[in-house]
């Protein structure tokens, strides 16, 4: 298998369809989740809407660059979400993280084997094999926040 068939497998695994990490993915967990879960803040910790904005943050930035376009994303402005009021909100937050996980892992198996030991936009920045590794590793360090919260979330409703 190439470099870019296992980046792009290893991806999917976390954001789409696998389960022979986690025993579980990203996406099936979200379409678990209603709104009202979705945004419940526990403590002063992300809600499961911000980790979930901010993980298709980086996951458009990066297939932004992918589709030959710049660089744009700030990890400051990574969780500036726009506030979820409606389950509409909430499905069309779960649309876009589908829409471009789907692009992103059907985009690098077509990235030339060279190309990855080459500098990601800037040398500072590292190779593109090391910035979608940190894009599958930072998405399983939020998935893991995820699915607890989800978790938290079914629990405090059944407290109430």
């Amino acid at each position: 298998m190439t470099k870019s068939k296992d980046l792009a497998n290893r991806l999917e695994e976390v954001l789409l369809n696998g389960n022979w990490i986690a025993k579980t993915n990203i996406h099936e967990q979200l379409n678990k989740t209603d709104w009202k879960q979705a945004i419940a803040k526990i403590g002063n910790h992300n809600s499961i809407a911000e980790l979930t904005f901010h993980i298709n943050y980086y996951v458009g930035g990066i297939l932004n660059v992918l589709k030959g376009g710049d660089l744009e994303i700030r990890d400051q402005y990574s969780f500036e979400m726009e506030d979820i009021r409606s389950e509409t909100d909430w499905q069309q937050l779960v649309q876009s993280f589908i829409e471009n996980s789907n692009s992103i892992v059907k985009i690098i198996p077509n990235i030339p084997e060279h190309q990855w030991n080459e500098p990601f936009v800037k040398e500072e920045y590292g190779s593109y094999a090391r910035n979608i590794e940190g894009l599958i590793e930072h998405s399983y360090y939020h998935f893991g926040q995820i699915s607890l919260l989800l978790k938290l979330t079914k629990t405090d409703a059944k407290m109430v």
